[in-house]
């Protein structure tokens, strides 16, 4: 079973100017914009430095393994870096914002590919508390400012540059891609060669009757692995790709496990029975909620894990952290009640759907 890792020595040799750029080049670029590259990639789109030249700088810091989502992430740059595909690939215009006041989590870079198109990579969600909610907050919201962000990094990179435009992102940063190209202006939308979804979470009712989404559906490209929950989330028009990873269940999320075959997936007929039970049910429970119920539940979660002095996802799973939070939630009655309620009405929605499976069998 192949990875990234094993494409980029397989087909590492060849540039992008012998063989044009494959959705395996659109998921590494996609991983790769989760590094901080802050003070070595520029801040603006007309500035540029090679990857091989990135790479180096970045490996010097002393502090690089902190600068990281995941330790592969750092693996995966090294190992691009010593391959003529990509390591005189120019990079430039990296942007980070984040802002726990505003709700805001947002990062992209973006990639030359042999002075003609370019690759804009969008970050999916860290692992501060303030991108998962930002993430929750789209149950909810019309748009969220991550979103807006992405957007205004097209705007911005497309105002000084013409070049063919492919944008790409992991999990959130999928749903960034796919927003920025479906609200930016028509001429730079025309522009856009590509949209490449790698299990992001789809939309609100309002974006599927979108003029510029539906004029974009076939520049979109979504690939979901088969026990998908992320990818699954919300609602979407474009047409969905399932393809294998090595891990089961949400683990599946991790891009580091999906199978490669060659430039390209290796493809599955459906998503799994688990992730469509999953699918079907928190279509239900989400109906069941308007959207003021929705924002209560998310900012109970939230509020109940910021109570425990965390910043971070695994702050809260951390096993030496669950005996504080939990007296916490036993305390909190308001948030407690909220939560409680809402994850009695998933449990009777996911009873909704397997009752009516059994019915059909």
């Amino acid at each position: 079973m192949s990875d990234m890792f094993d494409y980029l020595k397989w087909r590492g040799d060849i540039t992008f100017s012998q063989l044009p750029i494959n959705p395996v080049d659109t998921l590494i670029f996609s991983t790769l914009s989760y590094i901080n590259f802050n003070g070595i990639v520029p801040d603006n789109p007309i500035d540029s430095v090679t990857l091989g030249y990135a790479a180096k700088a970045f490996f010097d810091q002393p502090d690089f393994s902190d600068k990281v989502h995941v330790k592969e992430d750092a693996d995966l740059l090294h190992a691009a870096a010593n391959t003529a595909r990509f390591v005189d690939v120019r990079m430039c215009f990296y942007r980070s914002i984040f802002a726990e006041e505003r709700e805001t989590q947002f990062a992209a870079v973006s990639f030359i590919l042999d002075n003609r198109s370019a690759v804009l990579a969008f970050r999916g969600t860290d692992n501060s508390l303030t991108g998962w909610k930002e993430n929750f907050n789209m149950s909810f919201c019309e748009s969220i400012p991550a979103q807006r962000e992405a957007l205004r990094y097209l705007d911005d990179f497309a105002e000084k540059n013409s070049r063919p435009l492919n944008l790409v992102g992991h999990s959130k940063g999928g749903n960034l891609a796919v927003y920025a190209a479906a609200k930016c202006r028509e001429a730079i939308r025309s522009n856009i060669y590509s949209v490449y979804n790698h299990d992001g979470p789809g939309f609100t009712q309002n974006m599927m009757q979108n003029k510029g989404y539906l004029s974009i559906l076939d520049k979109i490209h979504t690939y979901i692995p088969q026990s998908s929950i992320v990818g699954s989330l919300f609602e979407r028009e474009d047409k969905h790709t399932v393809i294998k990873s090595r891990k089961i269940g949400i683990f599946q999320h991790d891009p580091y496990s999906w199978e490669l075959l060659g430039g390209d997936f290796i493809y599955t007929d459906e998503t799994s029975h688990g992730s469509q039970l999953a699918d079907r049910a928190i279509r239900e429970w989400l109906s069941n909620m308007n959207m003021e119920e929705r924002s209560d539940f998310v900012e109970a979660i939230y509020n109940l894990a910021k109570s425990g002095d965390a910043d971070k996802v695994s702050d809260i799973i951390c096993l030496k952290n669950i005996p504080n939070l939990m007296g916490k939630f036993i305390k909190d009655e308001k948030n407690r009640h909220i939560i409680c309620e809402r994850l009695e009405s998933f449990a009777r929605s996911m009873g909704k759907i397997r009752h009516e499976e059994q019915l059909l069998d």
